[in-house]
C-alpha cells in the first residue's frame, strides 16, 4: 500500500501540484526519496528521521521509497519535510491515510519535532483553498495561511501536536490573519527646507504612480527628498497587499506571517548585481524589483549601478512584470513599481557649480550621463533639477506644510482615479494614471484644444517619441486630477512638458 500526501512546489509565484507518496516494502532497511529532489530536499531524511526519535518512534527496518510527483518537475526546498513525515507516520499506521487525502502540507521539520516556518505558505495555502482541501503547516506561518480565506488551517507547533489533533486529544486553535504594525513616524516633508519644485514633482509622481529622476550636486537632498515619498503615498489596498505578500511569502520575507499595508521601499546599493536587483539565480528568486511591487524602487547614484542591471529594468517599467528565462523553464514574478532615481550632473557632481565648476567640462558630464541608455531614460516621465540649497534657506524656519497635508491631495488623486477606472471591463482594469496605454489615454485625457495644440508642436520640436508623447498625457492627467479637474488644461500640458527632457540633446 502506498501513502500519499498532498503537497506543493513553486514556479515563481506559480504553485505546482506534487503529492509524495511513501511506501515501505521488504528489503534491505533504506531510505531513498526520488523525484528530482534539490539538496534540501534529499537532506530531508535526515530531519525525518529526527523527528520521529523526538517522537519515540524508529524508522521500520524496511526500504523506504519517497517518491515525489510529478517525477520531472525539481523539487526545492525545506517544506517537504512535513508530507515526508507524514506519509510515513501513515503508512505506518500512526494517522489514519483516508483522513490525510483531505489536507496539503508543508512544513520544515527541526530534528526535536518542532516546525519551523517555511516560504511560500501564503501560496500554498491559496492552492489548498482553490482544491478545497485543508492545508497543515507551522504554527508560525498560520497567520499568513488565514488569509487564504476559507480554507481549514492546521496550524501545529510540532509533529506532535499534528498527530495528537488527528487522534483528537489536542485542538489546535485556528490561527488569525495577521497585519504588520505601521512604519513608525519619523520623516517628514516639513523638514525640508527649500526644494520647492522637487516636492511638486513627488507630489506628483505619488498621485499618478510615476518614474522621477532627480538630478542634482551632492548635498542637495536627494536622497532625503526620496526617504519622505513612502509618508505620502496611500495605503495598500487589499488586493495589493495579497499580491505583495504572495512575493514576500516565496521570497521568505513576511516576518511572523503578518502582510503589510503599507507600500514597500526598497533601495538597494548601486553594487546590486543583475540578478539581486531584477531577480533569478539557479534557483530563481524575486528581486528588489519584484520585492518593490506595489511600492517605490529608489536607486540612488543611478549611472553607478551596473549597465546591464539598468538595461533590464525596462521591460518590467512597461509591463509591470519580470520574466526570468532559465535553461529548464521560465519564471515570471510581477514588478508593477514606481522607479525613483537620483544621479549627480557629473562624476564629480559639480557642473556649471559657481566657484566649484568641474574642470573636464562637458566631456565630464557627457561621459558621467552616457552611462544611461535613451530608452530607459525615455520611460521616466519625471526629470527635475534639485539645485544646491542656500544657506539663507537652511537658516529659515521649517515650512508649515507636512507631509500629512501632501498626502490629502495625492489621496484625493488616487481616488478619482480608482473611480474613473473602476469603469473599466476586467481585461483593462489599472489602479494609476502611469498604466494608462494610449488607447486608454485618447479616452480619459484627450487635451482642450489649445493644450492639444501645445502637445503636438511641442512634440515636434523637441522630437518626443510615441512612448514620450504618451508620458506627457499621463503626468498631464494627473495634473488635472490634482486639480480636481474633468478636462486636460493647456496648463496642465504645459507643466508635464516641462518636466519632458532628457539629459543629454544628442540622445
Amino acid at each position: 500500500m502506498v501513502a500519499r500526501i498532498r503537497t506543493v512546489a513553486f514556479h515563481g509565484v506559480e504553485v505546482v501540484d506534487v503529492e509524495a507518496q511513501v511506501t515501505l516494502t521488504p528489503g534491505l532497511p533504506a531510505f531513498a526519496v526520488v523525484g528530482l529532489p534539490d539538496k534540501a530536499v534529499a537532506e530531508s531524511r535526515e530531519r525525518v528521521r529526527g523527528a520521529l526519535a523526538a517522537l519515540g518512534l524508529a524508522l521500520p527496518p524496511r526500504h523506504i521509497t519517497v517518491n515525489l510527483a510529478p517525477a520531472d518537475v525539481l523539487k526545492e526546498g525545506s517544506h517537504f519535510d512535513l508530507p515526508i513525515a507524514l506519509g510515513l507516520l501513515a503508512e505506518m499506521g500512526v494517522l489514519p491515510q483516508d483522513e490525510m487525502g483531505g489536507y496539503l502540507a508543508v512544513g520544515e521539520l527541526a530534528l526535536d519535532g518542532s516546525l519551523t516556518p517555511v516560504a511560500g505558505v501564503l501560496l500554498a495555502a491559496f492552492a489548498a483553498a482553490g482544491r478545497q482541501i485543508g492545508i497543515i503547516c507551522p504554527s508560525a506561518c498560520g497567520g499568513e495561511a488565514a488569509w487564504a480565506g476559507e480554507v481549514e488551517i492546521v496550524a501545529a507547533p510540532s509533529l506532535l501536536a499534528v498527530v495528537n489533533h488527528f487522534k483528537g486529544t489536542q485542538l489546535l486553535p485556528p490561527p488569525v490573519a495577521k497585519v504588520a504594525p505601521p512604519r513608525a513616524a519619523g520623516l517628514d516633508f516639513r523638514d525640508v527646507k527649500g526644494q520647492e519644485s522637487a516636492k511638486r514633482a513627488l507630489e506628483i509622481a505619488a498621485s499618478g504612480g510615476h518614474n522621477l529622476l532627480m538630478i542634482g550636486p551632492p548635498g542637495s537632498g536627494k536622497s532625503m527628498l526620496a526617504a519622505r515619498l513612502p509618508g505620502i503615498l496611500p495605503p495598500l489596498e487589499p488586493a495589493e497587499a495579497l499580491e505583495l505578500g504572495m512575493i514576500q511569502s516565496v521570497a521568505g520575507g513576511l516576518r511572523g506571517g503578518a502582510l503589510l499595508r503599507e507600500r514597500p521601499f526598497r533601495d538597494p546599493h548601486h553594487s546590486a548585481s543583475l540578478p539581486a536587483l531584477v531577480g533569478g539565480g539557479i534557483r530563481p528568486r524575486p528581486g528588489e524589483i519584484s520585492l518593490a511591487h506595489q511600492g517605490v524602487l529608489f536607486l540612488d547614484e543611478l549611472p553607478e549601478f551596473n549597465r546591464g542591471a539598468l538595461e533590464a529594468l525596462r521591460q518590467p517599467l512597461e509591463t509591470g512584470r519580470v520574466s526570468i528565462a532559465r535553461a529548464n523553464g521560465h519564471v515570471t514574478f510581477p514588478a508593477r513599481i514606481q522607479l525613483i532615481a537620483a544621479m549627480n550632473p557629473c562624476r564629480c557632481g559639480f557642473l556649471a557649480e559657481p566657484g566649484r565648476a568641474c574642470g573636464r567640462a562637458p566631456r565630464c558630464a557627457e561621459e558621467y550621463q552616457a552611462k544611461l541608455s535613451g530608452p530607459l531614460l525615455d520611460r521616466i516621465d519625471l526629470h527635475i533639477d534639485v539645485p544646491p540649497v542656500a544657506a539663507s534657506d537652511l537658516a529659515l524656519p521649517p515650512p508649515s506644510e507636512t507631509s500629512a497635508d501632501i498626502a490629502r491631495r495625492v489621496h484625493a488623486a488616487r481616488a478619482r482615479q480608482t473611480a474613473r477606472y473602476q469603469k473599466l471591463p476586467a481585461d483593462r482594469r489599472i489602479r494609476t494614471n502611469a498604466e494608462a496605454d494610449g488607447v486608454l489615454l485618447d479616452e480619459i485625457a484627450t487635451p482642450e484644444e489649445a493644450g492639444r495644440t501645445l502637445l503636438v508642436r511641442a512634440a515636434e520640436r523637441l522630437r518626443l517619441s510615441a512612448r514620450g508623447y504618451h508620458r506627457v498625457l499621463r503626468v498631464a492627467r494627473t495634473l488635472a486630477d490634482l486639480d480636481g479637474a474633468a478636462i486636460v488644461a493647456r496648463r496642465h500640458i504645459a507643466e508635464a512638458l516641462s518636466y519632458r527632457r532628457a539629459l543629454a540633446p544628442d540622445r
